[in-house]
């Protein structure tokens, strides 16, 4: 099942490659769309206490990313306490299922195309040239990734994700997912998703596979670029800037462009009453990607619309 295990893991860091393979983005850039994201500015900080509204305990938010080098992985002060705290841990999905069978099955039928479409549909024979003789290098055969969608493989395309090892493995890369995921069970805390798998995996299916195959080719190609905006990423993620992250997910040239309602947004907005309902039954400490809290639409900002007060704990002056 470790095929099917990585195709888990994909999704979980499916977000990360769209941005990776992006071209550069100049953050000081003055355009309409980055300044209406700066008029939000946060502080420097990747947990945050949430307080008020009703709440008699207060819960925790921290930013996670999904994947990062093992000597840049470091728990932003208080993240381990307020973990400790908490009576239970919600993530963006519920990381149980990646060890049920049932849930593991259910994923690889989800991972291929629909009506027998395959990759080959989406390029012309010199791009698709390109996609094969890339996968070829690193070991994956072409004729079983042929009909899988094109985001899954955009993960893999990066070489960044060990087969062998995965997340939390013999892997060069940790997840923050998985360490706060062992760290709960070891600790007998109770763990829940702020979405289903299932929905997670029809937002992808939103986005039409030509616009998915693009992506995929754009990583291949811009592979050097690729590992430069790697390190771009994880130094915003070190610094805690989280206005960063929004900037370069939302800026014109990203992959994600037009994407943004679908991928971030709306669920972002899906998640406050989910969340408002767990802090009122338990201290919770909520697990999400860092490009989820910052902005006019992140989760910072629609939890102190709802009247939450939401106070930094771990500041990075920069």
């Amino acid at each position: 099942m470790r095929l099917v295990k990585n195709l888990f893991l994909a999704s979980l860091v499916l977000f990360v490659f769209s941005c990776k393979s992006t071209k550069h983005s100049d953050v000081n850039s003055t355009n309409v769309e980055t300044t209406e994201i700066q008029n939000y500015d946060l502080e420097h900080s990747l947990l945050w206490k949430i307080e008020g509204n009703g709440l008699e305990q207060s819960s925790y938010l921290f930013g996670t990313i999904h994947m990062i080098n093992k000597e840049n992985f470091f728990w932003p002060a208080g993240t381990l306490a307020a973990l400790d705290e908490s009576e239970q841990t919600a993530f963006e999905v519920d990381l149980d299922d990646m060890f049920d069978i049932s849930a593991q099955m259910g994923l690889l039928t989800k991972a291929f195309m629909s009506d027998n479409q395959k990759l080959s549909d989406f390029y012309s024979d010199e791009e698709y040239k390109i996609v094969k003789a890339h996968f070829k290098d690193l070991g994956l055969p072409m004729f079983f990734l042929e009909k899988i969608k094109p985001m899954f493989l955009t993960v893999f395309a990066s070489g960044d994700l060990d087969l062998e090892g995965g997340l939390g493995g013999d892997s060069n890369v940790k997840s923050y997912e998985m360490e706060l995921y062992e760290l709960c069970k070891d600790s007998n805390k109770d763990v829940d998703g702020l979405e289903t798998l299932e929905f997670q995996i029809s937002v992808f299916d939103s986005i039409p596979y030509q616009a998915q195959a693009d992506m995929l080719l754009e990583t291949i190609k811009s592979s050097d670029l690729g590992d430069e905006m790697f390190k771009e990423m994880i130094n915003m993620y070190v610094s805690q800037d989280i206005n960063k992250m929004v900037t370069s997910i939302s800026d014109e040239e990203s992959g994600l462009q037009g994407y943004e309602d679908l991928l971030l947004n709306q669920r972002n907005h899906n998640w406050i009453p989910i969340m408002a309902k767990k802090m009122a039954q338990a201290k919770t400490f909520f697990a999400v990607g860092a490009g989820h809290l910052g902005g006019e639409e992140g989760v910072i900002h629609l939890l102190k619309k709802e009247g939450f007060t939401l106070t930094p704990l771990s500041q990075n002056k920069g």
